[in-house]
């Protein structure tokens, strides 16, 4: 038992590590640099960032929100990213700690996920840079384990299906409900949760989008013909799915039988 918490908390510890440098390749993706080389750096004040400046949230709220340097604001972005990604990595780890190669993957797939979700959110894109490596990674993935299980069909239908729904979207309305990068993520997500997990994430992508969509415009912060970003969605889609799947699948199963003798 101690050695499981021991875990938790190295897990959670490396989300947070690994969620400080997410936070530096979407600012990289975003100004057009590599996050291969050089140090991090204030994008106030382009002062270098030491150590103590770099440890993930402490350093944020040590600071109080700003630049040691030249004091300007730190975006609330940066502790986010990295406290969702120490909590992502713990409910990952707990769920597929039986496999250590499907929990590999599934930690590097969302670490692609999250790029997503904050580029989408803030640029209403998902960048090529991202999803076709997250692709490219999941099939290498399919491919390896269907030698062990076989079960590559299920993804591939769970894929194809997911995608040539949104491509149709796409197509029917050229464009103007959602972007061709939620057809690339939709293929994703089907290569990664598979059937019948494909069909959770997407309802409750699009459930969880209506009902933010409606309350925006209730605020009067959009309007009915507005632009929202889908990424974010269906990455919060993909992440329930994932984690709790199956258990909405029983859930649900369990109440139409119910109301259904």
């Amino acid at each position: 038992m101690i050695n499981l918490y021991i875990n938790f908390i190295y897990f959670f510890i490396l989300g947070l590590v690994i969620g400080s440098f997410l936070n530096c390749v979407i600012y990289r993706l975003e100004t057009g640099k590599s996050f291969l080389h050089g140090r991090s750096f204030c994008p106030q004040c382009n002062h270098t960032l030491f150590a103590l400046d770099l440890i993930p949230i402490f350093s944020f709220l040590f600071l109080k929100g700003r630049c040691r340097y030249c004091q300007k604001p730190i975006s609330v972005q940066y502790p986010l990213v990295e406290f969702f990604t120490g909590l992502l990595f713990l409910f990952i780890f707990s769920h597929t700690s039986y496999n250590m190669l499907y929990a590999l993957y599934s930690l590097i797939i969302f670490c692609f996920l999250i790029i997503v979700f904050v580029y989408d959110l803030r640029h209403y894109i998902i960048p090529d840079e991202v999803i076709y490596p997250a692709i490219v990674i999941s099939v290498l993935y399919n491919v390896v384990s269907y030698y062990a299980s076989h079960s590559i069909m299920n993804n591939l239908y769970a894929a194809l299906g997911a995608s040539g729904f949104f491509l149709f979207i796409y197509l029917i309305s050229k464009g103007q409900w959602l972007g061709f990068g939620d057809v690339k993520l939709a293929l994703l997500m089907g290569l990664f949760l598979g059937s019948p997990n494909i069909l959770v994430a997407l309802f409750l992508s699009f459930f969880i989008g209506a009902v933010v969509g409606l309350f925006l415009i209730a605020k009067k912060q959009k309007t009915i013909k507005s632009e929202v970003p889908f990424g974010p969605f269906l990455v919060i889609g993909t992440t329930i799915a994932f984690l709790f799947g199956q258990q909405i699948i029983d859930w649900y199963s369990n109440l139409f039988f119910f109301i259904i003798p």
